[in-house]
């Protein structure tokens, strides 16, 4: 657990460090508990998701980094690797593909590229999935942009 402490204060430090360097992901440490962050992540530009902030949850188990983060969006989206009510994230690296060289900063620029780049193939929302397969890429992203405004884009 020491070294999951010192690697996520390490990353901490680094975030700090670099608040400008990347300007699509903010990540926030909880106050109280170093193993809960939260991510806000931009849109990809030129993908239904454009304009839209998304808010991420972060959950750290104590073996971090020899096991990936638990990752959830908050923010509903309407996207085929992601639950649709419980926000859970399919992706390689927060699974089986999961290296301790990947910190909390690169999990969410590979979750935007996965939103930019949907893997129909394995999908955790089907509807979004069986649109992409089908090649309805119109209706996909007409239901993402759709999902986007409502969810996502902030109130005026």
């Amino acid at each position: 657990m020491q070294a999951s402490r010192a690697r996520l204060f390490k990353e901490y430090k680094e975030v700090q460090r670099e608040k400008s360097a990347d300007p699509d992901i903010q990540l926030i440490c909880d106050d109280s508990n170093i193993f809960k962050w939260t991510a806000v992540i931009k849109g990809p530009s030129e993908t239904p998701f454009e304009g839209g902030v998304f808010q991420l949850a972060f959950s750290i188990p104590e073996q971090y980094p020899l096991l990936p983060p638990q990752v959830r969006f908050i923010t509903k989206i309407f996207h085929p690797n992601v639950h649709f009510k419980t926000g859970e994230i399919c992706l390689d690296i927060l699974k089986n593909a999961w290296s301790p060289a990947w910190t909390l900063q690169s999990v969410c620029r590979a979750i935007i590229a996965l939103m930019a780049h949907p893997e129909a193939d394995s999908p955790l929302n089907c509807d979004s999935g069986n649109l992409l397969r089908s090649g309805d890429i119109r209706g996909y992203q007409s239901m993402a942009r759709m999902y986007t405004r409502l969810a996502a884009m902030p109130k005026k």
